[in-house]
């Protein structure tokens, strides 16, 4: 495939079986049926699986039962699904199960607008799980990003046998663009690390130089025990706070602690700037008209578009505003994201540019701020 005229759900299905994704399973909601539409034309013809399970709770887990015997796997809804997956995605987050979700937002809450774009479930996506451990959540912002990221989520995904989320938008997900695959930046695919030693195995335990679990196959010639329930690095259920203790700061460590090697984004920077954007997802489109607009006019101004969102990338935002006076923070709702700006700039003036109604950020809207 070179160049191509799709929408971002679709890009999304072709980076997922380009990156080794050969089972996905879905159910159909509005408005992300297209990637399950276009996985079940890509994987049963490359000997893979696409099924839409009863509701969206069987779905996810199936899809963790792949995974655990060793498929790359995907799913994908919106925000209802969303809210259904919460109880399995703790699990996949307890049990170190890698999986890629994608969540094709649209205006909330509850059932909404089923046709009308949002980010709304940026928070929810970061702590809908029971216990609070970090997840990694990647933001595209057009067909290309979709294509991109959405790779690059299955090799963070094997890398730190986590979910990883895809928070793609309606706006996104249902715009067709122009796309060639060819010239995107692509890493090879990863694959989880196989335990070198199977007759010794534990399935949460660590090499010294490692923070993730080596991996056998559930249903393979050894026994491998898998839990939902606080457990030991043999499997077990375990009570005793000193272990349990051990394996949880491991699980943090593992995904927070690594988010400087996975900060994805885009600058756009001007000398001597007072002024920095900050966004993501469809609203960095607006940004970057606006960001014309505005030197056009004499204002200096920088633009940081990030990619990923969870775990916060600290560091790379405070390098971004150092010797900035002002930061202008938009996004498509009340106020998600902006929060983890003001806790990390606590020294910077902090405005934000937002909207919940079903309606895009316009340039505009970002230019009356400045």
């Amino acid at each position: 495939m070179a160049m191509s005229f799709m929408e971002g759900n679709e890009a999304v299905a072709w980076g997922a079986f380009d990156a080794g994704c050969r089972f996905f399973a879905g159910y159909p909601i509005t408005p992300a049926t297209t990637i399950y539409n276009t996985m079940l034309r890509l994987l049963p013809p490359a000997g893979g699986i696409c099924l839409q399970g009863e509701d969206e709770i069987a779905s996810i887990g199936f899809c963790l039962g792949a995974s655990m015997a060793g498929l790359k796997v995907m799913t994908a809804t919106s925000g209802p699904g969303i809210s259904l997956y919460s109880e399995q995605i703790s699990f996949a987050i307890g049990g170190e199960i890698p999986i890629v979700i994608v969540d094709v937002q649209r205006l909330g809450p509850s059932t909404g607008s089923a046709t009308r774009g949002a980010d709304g479930d940026i928070q929810f996506l970061r702590w809908g799980n029971s216990g609070g451990l970090p997840v990694i959540v990647l933001a595209p912002s057009d067909v290309r990003d979709c294509y991109m990221l959405t790779r690059e989520a299955f090799n963070l995904s094997e890398t730190y046998r986590c979910p990883v989320f895809v928070a793609s938008n309606k706006e996104i997900g249902m715009t067709r663009e122009s796309i060639d695959v060819e010239t995107v930046p692509s890493s090879r695919p990863l694959k989880r690390t196989a335990s070198p030693d199977p007759d010794r195995f534990q399935p949460f335990a660590v090499r010294d130089d490692r923070t993730v679990p080596d991996f056998l196959p559930i249903g393979g010639p050894r026994v491998v025990r898998q839990t939902s329930s606080t457990h030991g690095t043999d499997g077990y259920i375990t009570t005793d706070p000193g272990e349990i203790s051990r394996i949880l700061d491991r699980m943090t460590r593992k995904v927070a602690g690594a988010v400087g090697n996975f900060s994805l984004h885009e600058v756009d920077a001007q000398d001597d700037a007072g002024i920095l954007i900050i966004t993501y997802g469809i609203t960095a489109r607006a940004a970057r008209v606006a960001l014309d607009d505005l030197r056009t006019a004499g204002e200096r101004v920088s633009l940081l578009v990030l990619k990923t969102l969870w775990p916060v990338p600290g560091r790379l935002i405070r390098k971004t505003a150092e010797n900035i006076e002002r930061v202008i923070v938009a996004e498509m709702n009340n106020g998600q994201y902006v929060r983890e700006i003001e806790r990390l700039l606590p020294q910077h003036t902090i405005d934000f540019v937002g909207r919940m109604d079903g309606t895009l950020i316009s340039p505009e809207d970002i230019r009356e701020t400045v």
